[in-house]
């Protein structure tokens, strides 16, 4: 049975680049390289600097890197 991850944060969806980093146990800086390598995408204002990072987008990248041991 596959459990979804527990967002610390029910009623918010997306999260800031720090906020991001926390939710997947990265530095910011590792974050941005998931971002940079197309691996994460982000949520930007038309025009803004500022990224989000989706909830679900997260999730999606956690059950991507899930292996099995053997």
């Amino acid at each position: 049975m596959q459990r979804e991850p527990r967002n610390p944060h029910p009623n918010k969806r997306l999260f800031t680049l720090k906020e991001a980093a926390v939710y997947l146990g990265r530095t910011e800086w590792g974050m941005r390289d998931l971002i940079w390598s197309g691996q994460v995408p982000v949520v930007r204002n038309q025009g803004g600097r500022k990224i989000f990072i989706d909830v679900l987008d997260m999730d999606a990248f956690i059950n991507k890197q899930k292996d099995r041991y053997t």
